[in-house]
């Protein structure tokens, strides 16, 4: 995601305090921000003193500033030279009604600056200003260390990790997912709950897979639609031995895919492919389906809402694409390894040697001939970062599990999409997924971006997760 992220800034103070520690700040976060090509809202210093943030008065015009660039701000940075002013902060936030991350940064103290005039009390701050936050139920998120000074290294992590926070939480809450076509009869494990998914904010559209299907038929091989496709298709993968009859059904159904999106303004598909494509079209939907992933509008197959809900989530955490697969094979007597496996609808990222090919497997039941637009192609060695949202219907929740591992360069003789995966206590991770009736569907990601899902998922939006990485 190549788009700046907007932060609204607070720095707080406490008038008992230098009054240099407040400009020295300024000019610290500042410097911060534009190095790491940050857009930042914050108070002129001729608006309060210093630009700091310290009464109720200087609450309310920090918060009438925030309030003015609402539809910018992702987050809001709390920075905290000194003790602060914690009514101050919570104020602010209160006011200003934003709804978004929160992280609190509180100075380092120096051993040779403890006297009246320089020093800072912002350990002790910290936890007065989180105390209130906490009070006025304000969600909010800390730094690894308790005090961390903004020119320190972690510190550009820190915030870097905060603003992928931000972009997730603001990304699900106004999420558009089209489901296309109804769930395949043999899927129970993608059924889901689209009236807690709206609770969350979450919109699901759908359309019936017959007039997708009735709508490409439509088109001929000589629309100028088609054959734009046609040429994006061929330019984003090689057509291998698929027939030229095949690639123009491809195209066809790519355009009308492409209609349905835009006239409904989705960020996001899940689409019907299992049989009806096959028998009824004459084609999979894979080839469509990867380049919309590549192209950070997230497509899952068997009408997996949650699973594509899940790609979603983690390519705005990582700004990458996502991939979802099959927890498929075990990976000879390796207990930490096991296969990832799909048909063949992975982003292109993840497919350095792509092709387009067929699906053997759906082929021993609708005919090979009717599979083409499936990709093959073998992933190598990168991050991973995995996991999956799902609907708990029967307790009304979201519930999450995620973790990390890396994807590795072992040696797998078979045909797909197919990966390597290598996760520590792995065999303890299948446990937890099967005793707390989660889908067989895991999404991954060449990440490692566990710890912002998790706050993100867990902290803000307010559901059940669970960090297998972490408890490992």
């Amino acid at each position: 995601m190549k788009q700046k992220a907007s932060i609204g800034i607070i720095i707080g103070n406490r008038d008992f305090f230098p009054d240099k520690l407040v400009s020295e700040a300024r000019l610290d976060v500042i410097e911060q921000f534009e190095k790491l090509k940050l857009n930042y809202i914050i108070l002129d210093e001729e608006e309060t003193k210093l630009g700091g943030v310290e009464s109720f008065r200087d609450a309310q015009k920090c918060a009438a500033l925030f309030k003015k660039h609402a539809d910018e701000i992702n987050g809001v940075l709390v920075i905290l030279p000194n003790f602060g002013d914690e009514r101050g902060v919570a104020e602010t936030l209160k006011l200003a009604d934003l709804n978004v991350p929160v992280l609190i940064q509180a100075y380092p103290d120096e051993l040779t600056k403890l006297d009246v005039a320089r020093r800072r009390d912002s350990w002790c701050g910290k936890i007065s200003v989180c105390n209130n936050l906490y009070q006025f139920g304000i969600k909010y998120t800390l730094t690894d260390k308790h005090v961390l000074h903004p020119k320190d290294p972690a510190f550009a992590k820190e915030l870097t990790d905060f603003v992928a926070v931000c972009r997730v939480v603001r990304g699900l809450r106004k999420v558009r997912i089209g489901a296309v076509g109804a769930r395949p009869g043999g899927f129970n494990t993608v059924r889901y709950s689209e009236k807690i998914l709206q609770r969350n904010g979450i919109s699901v559209t759908t359309v019936d897979l017959s007039e997708i299907l009735g709508n490409a038929n439509k088109l001929t091989k000589d629309h100028p639609e088609v054959k734009e496709h046609l040429d994006k298709i061929l330019a984003y993968a090689p057509k291998g031995k698929t027939p030229d009859e095949a690639m123009i059904q491809i195209a066809k159904l790519d355009v009308v895919l492409k209609h349905f999106m835009d006239h409904n303004f989705l960020d996001a598909t899940a689409i019907q492919c299992w049989t009806s494509l096959q028998k009824n079209y004459g084609c999979n939907v894979c080839t469509s389906m990867s380049m919309m992933s590549e192209n950070m509008l997230p497509s899952a197959c068997e009408v997996d809402v949650t699973g594509t809900l899940t790609m979603y989530a983690m390519q705005l955490a990582s700004g990458s694409p996502s991939a979802l697969v099959d927890w498929n094979n075990n990976y000879a007597d390796d207990d930490t390894k096991c296969v990832l496996f799909h048909c063949g609808n992975w982003a292109k990222s993840f497919l350095p040697d792509i092709q387009i090919s067929n699906a053997p497997i759906l082929g021993t039941t609708v005919g090979v001939e009717n599979t083409y637009g499936a990709l093959d192609g073998r992933t190598p060695a990168s991050p991973l970062t995995y996991g999956r949202i799902s609907t708990d219907d029967p307790k009304g929740i979201i519930k999450v599990y995620i973790g990390e591992g890396e994807l590795t360069d072992d040696p797998l003789n078979t045909f797909g999409n197919r990966a390597v995966a290598q996760i520590d206590g792995l065999q303890d991770l299948m446990q937890y997924v099967c005793k707390n009736g989660f889908e067989h569907h895991v999404v991954m990601n060449a990440s490692k971006t566990a710890a912002i899902l998790e706050e993100a998922l867990g902290n803000y939006m307010g559901w059940e997760v669970y960090n297998h990485s972490k408890s490992k």
